[in-house]
């Protein structure tokens, strides 16, 4: 049997991979690298994902969008640590609350690397994965039970939805003439209509969906099997081995700086 891939056309190796084999490599690469906190396993890591990167089946224009938002918290996130994490080293500025030492800079760069290193492959990897194909992987391969599985499922097809209903809902107020003025009042007005079609449909989703017997105890059969090939196998084994050899590379240059436990 073959690995079902999400309807469209893909390019590149990973793009076509089974979602569960996806989802298990972003946790193998994200979880051995929370341990530690140096910039060494985390520029290794991202160096050594730069190939998964480029085999994902992106254009240049769609990596660039879908992970617009990583570029801009990494940076953030080491001028903070920067200017107000633990000082340590040979102070180079202080002021106030603030205190830049060489410690707190290699603190700073260590986690815009790693949050890099952590979010690119679990937002890439993410960005060509079907809704159904996942939830058949979920249920089918990691036995996930099915009334869980379909109710996800169901909740994520509806969130498309939620952009042609804040669509429709400003439409119909600058229809009214009451668009124009109050922004901040207009925005709340319109995100607890939002959530009232939101409650409403989902409370309509649930009822026909226990009409069809989705929640219906004992076994169920599903119309497209979901199995694991062996090029799925090997795309867990190389996100294991990423962080496998950046924390090797850490420990061995004496950069090995564990989370918890001092070092």
């Amino acid at each position: 049997m073959t690995t079902l891939t999400p309807a469209g056309p893909r390019r590149g190796v990973v793009a076509g991979r089974h979602p569960v084999a996806k989802l298990v490599a972003a946790l193998l690469i994200a979880l051995p690298l929370v341990v530690t906190i140096d910039p060494v396993s985390a520029g290794v890591a991202l160096g050594l994902e730069v190939p998964l990167l480029f085999s994902a089946g992106l254009t240049a224009r769609q990596f660039w969008l879908r992970t617009l938002p990583l570029w801009l918290a990494a940076p953030a996130a080491a001028v903070t640590i920067a200017l107000y994490g633990q000082s340590s080293g040979r102070v180079l500025f202080e002021w106030l609350f603030v205190h830049v030492s060489e410690g707190s800079i290699l603190l700073g760069l260590s986690a815009m690397l790693r949050v890099l290193a952590i979010g690119l492959p679990a937002v890439v990897l993410f960005v060509t994965v079907d809704p159904t194909d996942l939830a058949d992987g979920l249920a089918q391969v990691l036995r996930l039970p099915a009334r869980f599985v379909l109710g996800g499922l169901a909740g994520m097809r509806m969130l498309g939805l939620l952009v042609e209903d804040w669509r429709a809902l400003a439409l119909a107020r600058r229809a009214r003439g009451v668009a124009d003025a109050g922004r901040i009042r207009r925005v709340a007005g319109m995100a607890f209509a939002l959530l009232v079609l939101a409650i409403r449909r989902g409370s309509a989703l649930a009822t026909a969906m226990e009409a069809r017997a989705f929640g219906a105890p004992g076994p169920r059969t599903w119309a497209r099997p979901s199995r694991l090939g062996g090029a799925d196998v090997l795309l867990m084994v190389l996100a294991l081995a990423i962080p496998t050899i950046a924390l090797a590379a850490a420990v061995v240059t004496g950069s090995f700086r564990p989370v918890f436990g001092g070092g």
